[in-house]
């Protein structure tokens, strides 16, 4: 999405001057379409995307209402207007946007599964899923492009096609690819109504009390830092996220743990544990990368530090996942092996452990 925000704003900045309406009659192309949930609260249209679009600016969003860009309902609102349940808010510009050329790039797929109506593929830690800023080539979709090259009706820059859910660069895991627009509704259908089924392993800092337990709280953008997402308190910010975990081992000062998703917001794992104090094992951007717990002495610390080099993203693995198949309606259920740097810093902390307990 961030090429597309990019987009939108070089195109507003050269197009009418903010506070002119579009002339009646002009032909809007439509950039960004949000669907306002059941259960929305009243919220100031420029908050309600401001927390949906990644690098887009409240002041650039208030600019777009004001030039007559931000429509809902197929109407023009200004900023002020409050988003109401199942709104349907659009972004549009006067002139088209640039579209992304997707070039095919032959990127080994671990394939886990295929038929005529999906794929689903095995991503490794560090393979972005959708080209972006900064990511234009060498991606999970470039892969897959190369892969269906053969398939007469399959076009990876059509949005009816592709990948149905994504995960972050640095999560590995499974992931599912519809080959056809009705099985890529029929699934899109089953994440919104929260009926599929996904499993991740992660190793969190410090040590979980509770066997198992529910996280809830809503995720949006931090508005002190874009490239982070946070839990609002209760309230009209964000978006409804649960995260169900449990307990699968105590190391030392680590946890690994199996988290179920209820719901599936911009990193909603990797939040949500920090929310509760348990932050991702080297995750970067939301401060695993430093050392949480422990001791402090310098042998303490080098052992932590070969942990980093280990397993050198956040130590998160989509494991499992399960959906209804769209054509044959059977259960569909997935099961992934870890990842071997997820091993190896398991291992090394299973041998620290026992280090200390003799």
């Amino acid at each position: 999405m961030n090429n597309l925000v990019e987009d939108w704003d070089d195109d507003l900045m050269e197009s009418e001057v903010p506070g002119e309406e579009v002339e009646t009659g002009t032909q809007l192309y439509e950039y960004f379409r949000f669907v306002a949930d059941k259960g929305q609260s009243l919220l100031r249209v420029d908050k309600f995307l401001v927390d949906r679009m990644f690098s887009a600016t409240r002041n650039r969003i208030q600019l777009a209402a004001e030039a007559g860009y931000i429509l809902v309902n197929n109407k023009p609102v200004k900023s002020n207007y409050r988003v109401k349940p199942l709104d349907v808010v659009s972004i549009v510009m006067s002139r088209p946007r640039r579209e992304l050329e997707i070039i095919p790039e032959d990127i080994p797929l671990n394939i886990v599964y295929e038929d005529d109506d999906l794929m689903v593929v095995n991503k490794p830690a560090g393979l972005v899923v959708h080209p972006g800023h900064g990511n234009y080539t060498g991606t999970l979709v470039n892969a897959l492009a190369y892969y269906l090259r053969d398939e007469p009706l399959y076009d990876p820059t059509d949005p009816q096609l592709g990948l149905v859910h994504r995960i972050d660069k640095d999560t590995s895991g499974l992931l599912v690819v519809a080959k056809k627009p009705e099985a890529k509704a029929h699934l899109s259908l089953q994440f919104f109504n929260k009926t599929t089924k996904r499993t991740y392993n992660a190793l969190v800092w410090g040590v979980i009390k509770e066997d198992e337990g529910r996280i809830e709280g809503n995720i949006g953008r931090n508005p002190r830092d874009r490239m982070q997402m946070t839990v609002f308190p209760e309230g009209d910010q964000g978006k409804p996220a649960v995260t169900h975990y449990k307990v699968l081992e105590r190391l030392g000062y680590v946890t690994l743990t199996e988290c179920r998703l209820e719901t599936g917001r911009t990193h909603q794992i990797r939040v949500h544990m920090k929310h509760i104090g348990h932050t991702l094992f080297n995750d970067i951007r939301y401060g695993g990368q430093e050392i949480l717990k422990g001791r402090s002495t310098t042998k303490y610390k080098q052992f932590v530090q070969n942990c980093f080099t280990v397993c050198p993203r956040q130590a998160l693995h989509a494991k499992t996942l399960g959906f209804i198949h769209p054509t044959t309606g059977e259960e569909m259920n997935f099961d992934s092996e870890i990842p071997g740097d997820m091993v190896r810093l398991i291992n090394k902390w299973h041998l620290y452990t026992y280090k200390e307990e003799c």
